[in-house]
């Protein structure tokens, strides 16, 4: 197929629908796969896999799922983290009844567990949206937290009420439990959550992807274009539930390796929703920066005052990371608040153009 250039731009609809369509970007990509899969396990120490690098990852990969449905679709939800808590039983669940099975398999079949819940939510998304939507799912976030405290036979009628994970290996190698080391679970997060973004960028940026958008930006228009509402939304809360879903269970197993359903409450809801309005709507890479902001960007303030030798106490270090965190937040939303993802683009095309930006 031939098509004519202009600089950097291609136009064909083959190269509109590419996934990274610029050379720049392509590269991109390789050098941060070649620092996420060499670098950073032969040269990071257990705090920054353990504490830092994987709960970074799987909060991104939950952040992921929320924006397919908000940033995507147009659809405000505030009970990512109930399906996120779907997923995480589930898997707990599967991996009891049959134990011989991977663990891998259960935490990947999870979501289809949190997507039949999520469909069933998103079922008053035909009628309603925008605040009475998200009250709706305010509702189910609700109802599944009650559900994960009430029932005691998803915990395996634990007396604490947790859900503890039990010791799996993989090749040969623990995966879970107290015998597996953080750059084992750290590599097992990082294959999985970039697999799912690349099908997730697939996705968004293909026929399903464009159906979802034209949705978010009118969802009349795009029903007289003949585009089914209905089957639209709800296979947008699935592919969504089902990522939050596996997040979830990527957060119990290969992070917290025990979990109450208190992990699973409105105040995840709401910071899964942060990072997906701060990282950028409708971005893939938003929502890593996003969680980036949220969640690694208070670790290095809370070391700094040590790493520089200054005698502040742990309480005024802890209230001045909230202080300075959320000055940072209200200060990118200020300058631009399309988010992060938007302040990246502008930058990437300066630096494509430079130094003859003319």
């Amino acid at each position: 197929m031939f098509y004519r250039e202009t600089g950097q731009f291609k136009q064909s609809y083959a190269a509109d629908q590419a996934v990274f369509p610029i050379l720049q970007d392509r590269l991109g990509l390789a050098a941060i796969l070649l620092v996420a899969f060499v670098v950073v396990p032969l040269f990071g120490n257990e705090f920054l896999l353990a504490s830092v690098m994987v709960p970074f990852l799987i909060l991104s990969l939950g952040a992921i799922g929320l924006n397919i449905l908000v940033g995507y679709t147009g659809l405000l939800s505030l009970g990512s983290a109930a399906f996120m808590g779907v997923g995480a039983y589930a898997a707990y669940k599967l991996s009891t009844i049959f134990p011989g099975v991977n663990i891998l398999v259960w935490i990947l079949c999870s979501g289809f567990f949190a997507a039949g819940i999520g469909v069933l939510f998103g079922l008053p998304s035909l009628r309603i949206k925008g605040f009475y939507l998200a009250v709706a799912t305010l509702a189910a976030q609700f109802f599944l937290q009650w559900c994960f405290v009430r029932i005691s036979w998803l915990y395996n009628d634990n007396p604490s009420g947790a859900i503890e994970v039990p010791a799996r290996t993989l090749f040969g190698l623990a995966i879970t439990g107290p015998s597996a080391t953080p750059v084992t679970r750290y590599l097992v997060v990082l294959v999985i959550v970039v697999v799912m973004t690349l099908l997730a960028s697939n996705i968004v940026h293909g026929r399903i992807g464009r159906t979802w958008m034209a949705v978010r930006d009118m969802d009349i228009a795009a029903q007289l274009m003949g585009i089914r509402l209905l089957p639209a939304k709800l296979l947008a809360f699935a592919v969504s539930s089902f990522y939050c879903g596996v997040s979830g269970a990527l957060m119990v197993f290969l992070w917290l390796g025990a979990a109450e359903p208190s992990a699973f409450d409105i105040k995840l809801s709401f910071l899964l929703l942060f990072m997906v309005i701060i990282g950028g709507l409708g971005s893939m890479i938003g929502s890593f920066f996003g969680a980036a902001l949220i969640h690694i960007l208070p670790i290095v303030i809370r070391g700094l005052p040590e790493a520089l030798g200054l005698p502040i106490a742990a309480a005024t270090v802890e209230h001045l990371t909230y202080l300075i965190v959320g000055a940072l937040i209200i200060f990118f939303l200020i300058v631009e608040p399309h988010g992060l993802a938007r302040l990246w683009q502008i930058a990437k095309q300066k630096l494509r153009v430079w130094p003859f930006p003319y």
